[in-house]
C-alpha cells in the first residue's frame, strides 16, 4: 500500500476513526492510564495432546507450547485487526506488520544478560515455520554472544549506564521523538516495546500470569503473560465441572484501540485455537469462524 502523509515508517495512519474514539484518547492520552487487564484461564488439554504427537510423528519438529502460544496469538490478530493498531501522538495507527516478542537470556544461567527478540509473523507463516523462526534466532543469540553488540540491546544499555544528569533529559529526548515516530531502525528493529504482543512465558518459572502494566513508550498496545500449565477445575460447555489441563493468560490491552465485545470475542477466538491446535498448521492470515 502507498505510503500516504501522516503514515509512519512502520505503520498507516488510521482515518476513519469516530469522534468518541477521539474524545476517549484525549481524556486518556497516555497509553498505560488506558490499560484493561483481562485474566483468562484456558483448556489445553488437547494442546497437550497435539504438541506429543507432533513430537512422536515428527522428532526433528522442536515444537514446544510457547511456540504455539505465539502462533495462535498471531493468528487471533490476523483475524481481529484492530488488535495491530497503537495510538501515538494522540494518533491511531495500524501496523505495517504482525510482530511477537519476547525476552530471553543469552545464556541459562542466573545472571545472565537478557536480549529482546522480535518475530516478524508472515501472513503464510504457520506453528512450524514460527518455531523454527524463534529456534533460529534463539540459537543464534546463544551460539553468538556478540550478536547484542550489533542490536537494539547494546544501545539501551549505553543508554542506561549513562550519569543520571546526562540520562534524564537524554531518555526525554528519545520519548518526544518516538511519539512522533521518528526514531532511527537502530532503535526499534530489536526493541519489544515495538512489537503487536509483547509476551512473557512465567510457566518456565512454575508461576501463574500475572498482571503486568504497557508502556507508554514504542508502540505496543498489548502485552500476555503466560502462566504454568497445571491441572485445575474448568466448567465445560455443557456446565458440568472436570478437572483437566488448563494455562492462565493475563492479558493487558490499550481500551482505546478497540471496544471491550472486540476483547472478548478476540480471547474467545483465542480459546477456539488451542481448544483445536490443527488450525495452528494453517497459514496465519487464515480466516477462523468460531462454530
Amino acid at each position: 500500500m502507498k505510503k500516504r502523509f501522516g503514515d509512519r515508517k512502520d505503520a498507516r495512519k488510521v482515518r476513519d476513526i469516530s469522534g468518541i474514539q477521539n474524545i476517549m484518547i484525549d481524556l486518556k492520552p497516555r497509553r498505560c492510564d488506558s490499560d484493561v487487564y483481562i485474566n483468562y484461564k484456558i483448556d489445553v488439554s488437547n494442546l497437550i495432546k497435539y504438541i506429543e504427537k507432533i513430537k512422536a510423528e515428527n522428532p526433528d519438529k522442536k515444537i514446544t507450547y510457547f511456540h504455539a502460544f505465539c502462533a495462535a496469538f498471531a493468528k487471533v490478530v490476523y483475524n481481529r485487526p484492530l488488535l495491530n493498531r497503537f495510538i501515538a501522538n494522540r494518533t491511531v495507527y495500524e501496523r505495517n506488520d504482525v510482530i511477537i516478542s519476547f525476552i530471553t537470556k543469552i545464556a541459562l544461567e542466573d545472571f545472565s544478560d537478557e536480549v529482546m527478540v522480535l518475530i516478524k509473523i508472515n501472513k503464510d507463516d504457520n506453528i512450524f515455520t514460527i518455531s523454527e523462526k524463534i529456534a533460529e534466532k534463539i540459537n543464534n543469540i546463544r551460539n553468538n554472544k556478540m550478536m547484542k553488540k550489533e542490536s537494539t540491546n547494546n544501545i539501551v544499555d549505553i543508554v542506561g549506564k549513562l550519569p543520571k544528569l546526562i540520562r534524564v533529559p537524554f531518555v526525554g529526548i528519545i520519548k518526544w521523538i518516538d511519539k512522533h515516530g521518528w526514531l532511527p531502525n537502530s532503535f526499534i528493529k530489536e526493541n519489544i516495546y515495538y512489537s503487536t504482543v509483547l509476551m512473557s512465558n512465567l510457566g518456565t518459572l512454575k508461576i501463574g500470569a500475572i498482571y503486568h502494566n504497557i508502556t507508554n513508550f514504542g508502540t505496543s498496545s498489548i502485552l500476555s503473560t503466560i502462566g504454568e500449565i497445571h491441572k485445575d477445575k474448568i466448567i465445560d460447555k455443557n456446565g458440568k465441572e472436570k478437572i483437566t489441563d488448563t494455562v492462565e493468560f493475563g492479558i493487558n490491552l490499550d481500551e482505546r484501540i478497540a471496544d471491550g465485545v472486540y476483547f472478548a470475542n478476540s480471547v474467545k477466538l483465542l480459546e477456539y485455537i488451542l481448544n483445536n491446535p490443527e488450525l495452528l498448521e494453517g497459514e496465519a492470515n487464515e480466516k477462523i469462524e468460531i462454530n
